[in-house]
């Protein structure tokens, strides 16, 4: 055991004394290699501080020729300025030498021009006194003054002008005419396309057909008493003997007429007639043809979509029904125009509703025509006028017949409108004497011009042809004698359409052969 115990004693010992020396050694080395290691950096940075110093001065060669190769461009550039501005100096100086050369050159041609100015002054001078001198001589020669040959001169240049605007006028007037009536052609096409209406109209009439002859006594009554009850109940005359088996009724006021034939055909249809029920019935059927003349005047207003209109006027335009004119009812004759006024008011970009409002007022007039004096379109604008419409409404009533002067575009498409209802082909009719009356007239206006040789109507009036004495009219003056007879005809005749005037001129060479 003691064994053991010195064993370990001197194990420890041993170990104590090894680890003692290992320290020391390691001491020794650590110390060698911190030496090492720091001669090592010594010497790293030493070559660290050799290459900067190498890499720095390289870097400042650098820098150093960047800089002298900047300042040489600068140098460069510079130079070329300094270049640039020699040259410009040169040419300034070159110009301001021209500019002196050119003033002095200057100074010399106005010295030339005033000398010229004095040159042609004595010139004119001159030349007016030889003009004086021929003058006077072509005075003695020619047995004429001044004043004379002027006139003459002028009416010649007059002459000669009038003939030459003659043919001017013609060949613009044609070039707008072909323009205005393809153009106007297309919209009237195009209103009377969406305008669809019967080409005649209902007629009414005067005349009552009657089952027997008896019923003729009955009518007239004992010693005439139902007759006379008629007449006055009503305010019209009946007509008897005339006719066989009819009554003719005659009066100037269409309501009135239209009562008096429905009072007829009642009396007729029932066989009782006495003056109790004629009154009976007179005063029922006034009753319902007025309430039946406001529901057709508010029947138009509502058909044309126009509002505000008074119940007076709305009464008027249903009186038109009754109111027929060539055979045309007025109502619908208004209608239609109201109708082609909204249509071309629209193409052309205007106010539809004041032209419809201006197409259904036109003929107002009308149903009071018989009661008041005076045309039926100024008649219509007084009527208007009291029941406050627009101004330029009443105005293109009263101008629809050109009675005024047109003041708008609505004045003169109304009239238009009127025209284009009233010449569809059986929207009227008139009496051959009328006709052939206004076949005269036209054919006497035609000729009542100086130069005018003969005339003729054609195509039932809707052409008339003149031919002219080609010495007394020229061709430039024919389009004006053309345009002088349509002006006549359009002032002073009222017919249906337009009417084409055309002028014949031509000069004919005849000989014979012997």
């Amino acid at each position: 055991m003691t064994t053991y115990i010195i064993m370990g004693v001197g194990g420890a010992i041993a170990g104590f004394v090894v680890a003692a020396f290992m320290q020391k050694m390691q001491k020794a080395s650590a110390g060698q290699l911190a030496i090492k290691i720091r001669e090592d950096a010594e010497k790293e940075a030493e070559h660290i501080k050799r290459e900067a110093k190498v890499t720095a001065k390289g870097e400042v060669l650098k820098m150093r020729e960047e800089v002298e190769d900047e300042l040489q461009q600068r140098r460069k550039e510079q130079l070329s300025v300094e270049k640039r501005l020699s040259q410009r100096e040169e040419n300034l100086e070159r110009k301001a030498d021209g500019l002196e050369k050119r003033e002095e050159n200057f100074t010399r041609k106005e010295k030339d021009i005033d000398a010229l100015r004095d040159r042609l002054a004595n010139r004119e001078q001159e030349l007016q006194k030889s003009i004086s001198k021929q003058i006077d001589e072509l005075e003695r020669i020619a047995l004429l003054d001044r004043e004379s040959a002027k006139e003459i001169l002028l009416e010649k240049l007059k002459n000669e002008v009038k003939n030459e605007s003659g043919l001017l006028v013609r060949d613009v007037l044609e070039e707008a005419k072909q323009k205005s009536e393809k153009e106007a052609r297309r919209i009237l096409t195009y209103a009377i396309q969406r305008y669809a209406s019967d080409c005649t109209y209902d007629r009414t009439t005067a005349t009552i057909p009657l089952p027997s002859d008896e019923m003729k006594g009955r009518i007239i009554g004992r010693e005439g008493r139902n007759i006379r009850a008629i007449e006055s109940a009503t305010g019209v005359n009946i007509l008897i003997d005339d006719t066989p088996e009819a009554v003719v009724i005659s009066c100037f006021d269409p309501v009135r007429k239209e009562v008096a034939r429905q009072l007829m055909e009642r009396l007729i249809a029932d066989g009782r007639i006495h003056p109790t029920r004629i009154e009976d019935q007179t005063k029922k059927i006034a009753k319902e043809v007025e309430e039946e003349i406001f529901s057709t005047g508010e029947a138009a207003v509502l058909e044309t979509g126009i509002q505000g209109v008074s119940p007076h006027i709305i009464k008027l335009l249903g009186r038109l029904k009754y109111r027929y004119s060539f055979s045309q009812n007025v109502l619908q004759h208004s209608l239609e125009a109201a109708y082609f006024m909204g249509i071309i008011a629209s193409e052309l970009g205007l106010d539809e509703q004041k032209a419809k409002r201006i197409g259904l007022f036109h003929d107002i007039g009308k149903a009071v025509d018989h009661e008041v004096e005076g045309s039926h379109a100024a008649i219509g604008a007084d009527i208007l006028r009291k029941h406050n419409e627009a101004q330029d409404v009443i105005h293109a009533v009263a101008a629809h017949h050109e009675d005024v002067d047109a003041a708008s575009i609505y004045d003169i498409l109304i009239n238009a409108c009127d025209t284009l209802s009233a010449s569809r082909p059986g929207a009227r009719s008139e009496t051959t004497e009328l006709y052939l009356k206004r076949l005269e007239q036209l054919e006497d206006i035609a000729h009542s011009f100086n130069g005018v040789e003969s005339c003729f109507a054609l195509q039932a009036g809707r052409e008339v042809r003149v031919v002219v004495n080609p010495i007394k009219i020229k061709e430039g003056e024919a389009q004006i004698l053309a345009k002088d007879i349509c002006q006549r005809v359009e002032k002073e005749m009222n017919y249906p359409g337009q009417i084409k005037v055309s002028i014949i001129r031509e000069t004919r060479s005849i000989d014979y052969a012997k």
